[in-house]
């Protein structure tokens, strides 16, 4: 008996949203995470897009906890000599939550061209309203995930 493998023909994408209100960072990154790369289907393969558009609101809701928002720092660096910035997490809650949460899952996908196209599937809006109506999504069902 052979091993089935999913062409990625076969596919099809669920969209889904999950909203971040009052959730733990990490918890939500987890669950978009898993859904991204599809490890909730039944033939999910690791090296195949098997996964699900993700669509994250309430961003600026998600809670950060112990003392993380002013300890840990955002890094980007410019490519330049001397060009690190670091910003704390507090600050980035403030004014661009949607980049917390979007590279707390990032760091969840593969680093490699999969995980890139995984991310792709990925959009992530601070406030409750997004504009992917016209793709019929249905809110994925947070009781599972602990909350803060």
């Amino acid at each position: 008996m052979k091993t089935y493998s999913p062409k990625p023909a076969e596919l099809t994408r669920d969209w889904l949203v999950i909203d971040a209100e009052g959730l733990v960072l990490g918890r939500v990154a987890t669950v978009a995470a898993s859904l991204l790369r599809g490890k909730h289907r039944t033939f999910f393969a690791p090296h195949v897009d098997t996964g699900d558009y993700v669509i994250i609101v309430n961003a600026d809701k998600v809670v950060v906890t112990a003392n993380k928002a002013a300890q840990n720092f955002h890094y980007h660096h410019s490519g330049y000599p001397g060009g690190l910035r670091a910003t704390s997490w507090q600050s980035l809650m403030d004014s661009d939550p949607a980049t917390l949460v979007f590279d707390a899952v990032k760091g969840m996908v593969p680093k490699n061209r999969l995980g890139r196209a995984q991310m792709d599937k990925l959009f992530v809006y601070a406030g409750a309203e997004h504009p992917h109506a016209a793709q019929q999504p249905v809110q994925y069902d947070t009781s599972a995930i602990r909350r803060a």
